[in-house]
């Protein structure tokens, strides 16, 4: 008899597991606390209670997440709004669902020994700019503060930024790009203290655009199943968000368990969660997180569209929905 439970017990959750919607996302970046909400969700069971069975794929230098949105490898991704929206209008329809970070962490890092103690002194200077999409926001603050970037005495060099600070530690650049939560923690852990380096939060200049957004093929908007999936798995991961603001440092031990390459070590990642938790900002959004305020969007299409690289042409339509969202708060 106790043999028949056992097995009917085993059956049950070998059925079930058969019975869960899956659903692929891809990451924006390497498996890190950036992404920590999704990790707390699968960890914590929060996926499997809203019948999913979601699969997370770690990104990477080599990875372009609209690609991989558009050739079917994944449902959903993560992604910045000026690569999301220039992928738009190159005619691979993506859509954002969401909006996970409130605030951008985004900075341009400098040595104080460059001479630099405000936009003024960046004439001359070389910067160092990750491309890719990340380059818009500097371009559009270079137009507004009427620097040319295409070098001389009078504008600056952009030099291509690889995944490290090394331009700026071997002088080799004035500033580089750093997020708060990551590379600025490189500089400083290489030996140079907040003394030595003048910092310039693109939030604080009016330049910042949505980071680390969610986004979907608009025409799968039309399958009202997919959409109602969707809505569990945004519920699920808020959830799992929540979780890792309240608990920073599980969750960021949480990430450490998935990271397959061993790379990250507890210090990074634990210190990482802390600031990425100042961007996801739930006191600050009182609809919850996830919440895409369209004042935010405006303003991001605003910086976009200013930056001088024709990022996009054109304001663009469709490219962001409440739909998901909605459904989630009706489930």
């Amino acid at each position: 008899m106790k043999k028949v439970i056992v097995l009917s017990i085993l059956g049950l959750f070998a059925w079930s597991a058969l019975a869960a919607d899956k659903l692929t996302l891809q990451l924006k970046w390497v498996t890190q606390a950036q992404f920590a909400g999704y990790y707390v969700a699968k960890d914590k069971g929060y996926y499997s209670a809203e019948g999913l069975d979601v699969t997370i794929k770690p990104g990477g230098p080599d990875i372009a997440t609209p690609q991989v949105l558009a050739g079917g490898g994944a449902d959903v991704i993560i992604e910045w709004i000026g690569s999301a929206l220039a992928t738009r209008e190159k005619g691979v329809p993506l859509v954002n669902i969401a909006q996970t970070f409130k605030r951008a962490g985004l900075m341009l890092t400098c040595r104080k020994d460059s001479g630099i103690r405000s936009p003024s002194d960046f004439a001359g200077k070389k910067i160092g700019v990750w491309f890719g999409g990340n380059e818009y926001p500097l371009l559009s603050w270079l137009s507004k503060l009427g620097i040319s970037a295409s070098g001389g005495s009078n504008g600056v060099t952009l030099i291509k930024q690889g995944w490290n600070v090394d331009p700026l530690l071997q002088k080799q650049a004035h500033c580089v790009s750093t997020m708060s939560y990551n590379e600025y923690w490189q500089v400083i852990d290489a030996g140079l203290s907040p003394a030595d380096l003048v910092v310039f939060k693109y939030d604080g200049e009016g330049v910042a655009v949505l980071e680390d957004g969610l986004y979907v093929m608009e025409n799968r908007l039309n399958d009202a199943n997919f959409v109602n999936r969707l809505a569990r798995f945004l519920r699920a991961s808020m959830k799992g968000w929540e979780y890792a603001g309240n608990n920073p440092d599980e969750a960021a031990d949480i990430v450490l368990e998935n990271d397959d390459t061993g790379a990250q070590t507890e210090k990074h990642q634990r210190r990482m969660m802390r600031e990425i938790n100042k961007l996801v900002a739930n006191a600050d959004q009182p609809n919850g997180i996830g919440y895409l305020d369209p004042s935010d969007y405006n303003r991001s299409v605003g910086v976009l569209l200013a930056s001088g690289d024709a990022v996009i042409s054109k304001p663009p339509k469709g490219a962001w929905t409440h739909k998901v969202y909605e459904a989630m708060t009706n489930l």
